[in-house]
């Protein structure tokens, strides 16, 4: 009776333990919710005041256009002289887009190494199950320049087997002012650096070239990219881990990120509450049963 005894008060104590954690993640959650001045992640707005753009950034923009379709019948062509539909890359699968051009001489290599560096760590394979499209908002890009830059990026990240996932694109201006404007995508040539002045970032479009999701910056969370795909893929990527991070986390349009979904987190912290505290009840049921026939034996 005595080790039953304390038996059971073991078991009282871990109960009330893990509610009281339970019940402090959730006003962690809460707090860091309603907690202000939590940064964006538009970095490239960063410290800089509306009233005093930079006269180069006053027409560059990159607005969110979600729910809107991609002209897919715009050509453009390829990284080997091809020439290509944009629709070419859709059809299947999720596409991450993003707009560069060959000649950049930082702030487009950031974005691709940002894809990379992402990728590293994500379970999904570039070409299986998802494209990567780079389409080049400079007219003057030619397809030399863009199969050059195509092989020394993937050769810089050792990826070179994942070649068929990856599409750099060049095109006439009027192909390229098709897609940057209906991805909502604005620059401008600065005539005192000779460089385009343009925003960074990344779109991430489903199958029928639908925008789904925009990441600003040049340095995109893997779980967010994660989250974005199996969104954008309608349920044809990923894993039941997968789903339930989706019912943890949501896209933010405002930030251009995913945040966590405290109502759906407290929720399913109260039902791993309920099913422990079940669980650990019926373990020392059985436990105390076990315990009676063996003093009757």
């Amino acid at each position: 009776m005595q080790k039953q005894s304390a038996a059971r008060q073991v078991g009282v104590r871990v109960t009330v333990s893990f509610c009281i954690l339970h019940f402090a993640f959730c006003m962690t959650a809460v707090q860091a919710q309603q907690q202000p001045g939590m940064p964006g992640s538009m970095g490239f707005t960063s410290g800089i005041v509306a009233s005093n753009v930079p006269p180069q950034f006053k027409d560059v923009t990159f607005a969110q256009r979600l729910g809107q379709k991609l002209p897919l019948d715009v050509r453009f062509t390829d990284e080997t002289g091809r020439s290509v539909a944009l629709g070419e890359y859709f059809g299947s699968r999720p596409v991450v887009l993003a707009f560069v051009y060959y000649q950049c001489p930082m702030l487009c290599i950031q974005v691709m190494n940002g894809i990379s560096s992402a990728l590293k760590v994500l379970p999904f394979t570039p070409g299986k199950d998802f494209d990567i499209v780079l389409v080049s908002f400079d007219p003057r890009d030619t397809p030399e320049a863009a199969n050059a830059k195509k092989r020394a990026h993937l050769d810089h990240w050792a990826v070179r087997e994942t070649s068929n996932g990856w599409h750099f694109l060049t095109g006439s201006e009027a192909s390229i002012r098709q897609v940057t404007s209906a991805a909502g995508f604005t620059y401008q040539w600065d005539t005192e650096t000779n460089q385009f002045a343009h925003v960074s970032g990344l779109l991430v479009a489903t199958h029928d070239g639908t925008l789904s999701r925009y990441f600003y910056g040049v340095e995109y969370s893997p779980r967010d990219l994660r989250l974005a795909l199996i969104d954008s893929g309608n349920g044809k990527i990923g894993s039941v881990v997968d789903e339930l991070l989706l019912y943890c986390f949501q896209y933010d349009p405002s930030h251009g990120r995913y945040g966590p979904v405290f109502m759906n987190i407290m929720r399913l912290g109260g039902v791993l509450t309920v099913c422990f505290i079940g669980g650990f009840i019926l373990l020392m049921r059985r436990r105390e049963v076990r315990s009676a026939a063996e003093g009757h034996a």
